[in-house]
């Protein structure tokens, strides 16, 4: 590490002022922080550095999503082979996986990078890094079978109105991520809902089996809950979906190192399992009793268990710029997502996957929920004053 250190400070003074590449300072420095720990001194009052800044904040969160990474190009080839009737390997699932999902990475991360790198270059303000984090969500929410194109233009329709229209990152009233997603799901309907779920790349010898169906459990429980996997395949993401989001157990690793480093916040976490839980056993009490394959009577365990529910629990609820910031606050504002959710998914039958707008219809009223628990706390110290 001092070799790199010293041939970056041998390289720093072209990208300063006066240097060579001067206007290329802001992605010199992103690359510089990314590194190592920046050594800045504050210049005016008494302030607290550590090493936990901004940058580090999202390699954590990264770092958090990679057991969904890894998984999903797994399940990616697992789906892919039984569809086909055929039998696989461990390495031959994740092979096969790990071909069609990397591609997706890279050009989520080229092109929102890309459009970050320009503003910074014109505007000389040093690289956001909350694309870190932004451009991994994107192909983790996605079905593998996305077209390249589809995924770019995702990457910067949310950098550009999901980020730098409002300022960039820490400005943002919504998730990127989930902005993205939005977009193409309502401007691409057919690429982003059907039987998209499953790679069907064309198998030489192999024809596939009769009985595949390309619906998923969000699709299936609709109908007739009856239909869905079994929990323990729930639970552990052996089911068709977008390619991060079908594996409960990956997202819990995730969530238990945001919570013990700090980064995600638990309250938010827990309150939002908790609101889809209690709302599906209300939805059970309520169920029409002479229906008994009806959406209400499903159990209220399998709603925190299909689809991208924890995922986006864990992962896109608790953005840090998006949510709620007051302790009251968070748990508000986790409720009301967990139990919005389950009431989409049950009385919206075109939009199964609830979580998303959700996450996204909460995410304005964050401050709002914020201002009420602020002001509730004033009146209630005012009283006993």
């Amino acid at each position: 590490m001092k070799f790199l250190q010293k041939t970056i400070n041998n390289l720093k003074p072209n990208f300063e002022k006066g240097g060579k590449f001067e206007k290329w300072h802001p992605a010199f420095e992103a690359f510089e922080t990314l590194l190592f720990v920046p050594g800045e001194t504050t210049k005016n009052g008494v302030h607290i550095r550590d090493a936990m800044d901004l940058k580090r904040t999202m390699i954590t969160v990264i770092i958090a999503l990679v057991p969904c990474l890894l998984f999903g190009m797994w399940n990616v080839g697992f789906q892919h082979y039984k569809a086909f009737g055929m039998t696989s390997t461990l390495l031959e699932n994740f092979t096969f996986g790990a071909i069609k999902v990397l591609p997706i990475v890279v050009v989520s991360y080229a092109a929102g990078l890309g459009v970050e790198f320009i503003f910074s270059v014109i505007k000389g303000h040093p690289i956001s890094e909350g694309y870190l984090v932004t451009g991994l969500l994107i192909p983790l929410t996605l079905p593998v079978t996305v077209p390249l194109w589809m995924v770019a233009l995702g990457a910067v329709f949310c950098t550009l109105l999901g980020k730098e229209i409002f300022g960039g990152t820490g400005f943002n009233f919504m998730n990127p991520a989930l902005l993205a997603r939005a977009f193409l799901f309502f401007a691409y309907p057919a690429y982003m809902s059907g039987e998209v779920w499953v790679d069907m790349s064309p198998e030489q010898g192999h024809a596939v089996v009769d009985a595949f169906s390309g619906a998923t459990n969000l699709v299936a429980f609709d109908s007739n809950f009856h239909h869905i996997q079994a929990v323990s395949d729930l639970f552990w993401g052996f089911e068709q979906g977008s390619i991060g989001e079908t594996s409960v157990f990956a997202c819990l690793l995730g969530a238990f190192l945001l919570i013990v480093s700090g980064v995600g916040s638990w309250r938010i976490i827990v309150s939002v399992f908790a609101g889809a839980y209690l709302m599906g056993l209300l939805m059970n009490v309520l169920a029409p009793a002479d229906n008994l394959n009806h959406a209400m009577h499903m159990p209220a365990l399998n709603h925190l268990l299909i689809g991208g529910f924890a995922f986006g629990a864990i992962f896109m609820a608790t953005d840090p710029v998006t949510a709620a910031h007051t302790q009251k606050g968070k748990i508000i504002y986790g409720l009301l997502i967990g139990s919005f959710t389950v009431l989409l998914r049950v009385f919206n039958p075109a939009y199964p996957e609830g979580m998303m707008l959700s996450i996204l219809l909460f995410n304005v009223f964050a401050p709002l929920i914020d201002h009420v628990v602020v002001e509730q706390h004033i009146k209630s110290r005012m009283k006993h004053a």
